[in-house]
């Protein structure tokens, strides 16, 4: 009896594994095909060619849309997500792989994720299902930070989520710098060859999607000492004032490259990650 009970555990287990599996490398999937899409559409706009097309995922989500079979390629798009969510579901419960995966610190960043990725797949969703989800990231983030601004403390609350998306920017960037994924990929299956053309895409798009997320949290910041809501910036519009530095069009193009290598890393990752 304890011998079939045991059994009925390990199979749980085991399903559970696979499930899980499946559900992060489907997940890594759609966020790299997010990612390359953001990244062409920042291309198109430093080369002058982007017309009215955004570079966030509502404009990533509308050139999908364009494309043959449209409609199925965002339902698929948005079940990947879907993947991506109740992947980091299972770490907030389970646990991650790795010494520390329970740790409340591992938990609780997976939660965050879980709640991030949820959001994203409801937008997905939506604009696959007609009903919006396209919308503008830039008049999200300003009309967010209107609320927040609105609230008792919240020039203190708004300035501190900035100042945290900042951080988490530098933090992208310097693991990705570091090159601290290779400890969660399965670089024994991996050529040589594969092996440096992984670490080109990890460590230039990790180091581009940081400095985005750190220049984003910046505009936030800005925003809050200044009591101004249009001053908040999304994807978009932060991808944009990128331009306006010095040497602004090259520095765009390098930063948009980035995020198409980003797209290619997740690719990877969905095929070489450690589940």
């Amino acid at each position: 009896m304890a011998t079939h009970a045991s059994g009925l555990t390990r199979g749980g287990r085991a399903a559970r594994s696979s499930a899980t599996e499946g559900a992060a490398r489907a997940g890594l999937t759609a966020r790299g095909v997010i990612y390359l899409l953001v990244g062409l559409l920042a291309l198109q706009i430093a080369s002058g060619d982007g017309g009215g097309k955004e570079a966030d995922r509502g404009g990533a989500l509308q050139e999908l849309s364009a494309q043959p079979f449209g409609s199925v390629l965002l339902w698929a798009l948005g079940a990947g997500v879907v993947g991506m969510a109740l992947w980091r579901l299972s770490e907030t419960v389970f646990g991650a792989a790795g010494e520390d995966g329970r740790s409340w610190r591992k938990r609780l960043t997976a939660a965050a994720r879980c709640v991030f990725y949820a959001v994203v797949a409801y937008s997905v969703l939506s604009f696959a299902a007609g009903s919006g989800g396209g919308d503008s990231s830039d008049q999200q983030s300003r009309d967010i930070t209107a609320r927040a601004l609105g609230w008792p403390g919240g020039q203190w609350l708004v300035a501190a989520a900035g100042a945290g998306i900042v951080v988490a920017g530098v933090w992208i960037a310097a693991r990705a710098v570091l090159r601290k994924y290779r400890k969660h990929l399965r670089l024994g299956q991996m050529s040589r060859a594969t092996r440096r053309a992984v670490d080109l895409t990890g460590v230039v798009g990790g180091a581009a999607r940081g400095l985005v997320f750190a220049a984003a949290g910046g505009f936030a910041v800005r925003a809050a000492v200044e009591y101004r809501p249009d001053e908040a910036k999304g994807l978009d519009d932060t991808l944009r004032s990128f331009a306006e530095a010095p040497m602004g069009q090259v520095l765009l193009m390098i930063v948009a490259a980035g995020l198409v290598l980003f797209g290619v890393f997740s690719f990877a990752l969905a095929r070489w990650r450690k589940v």
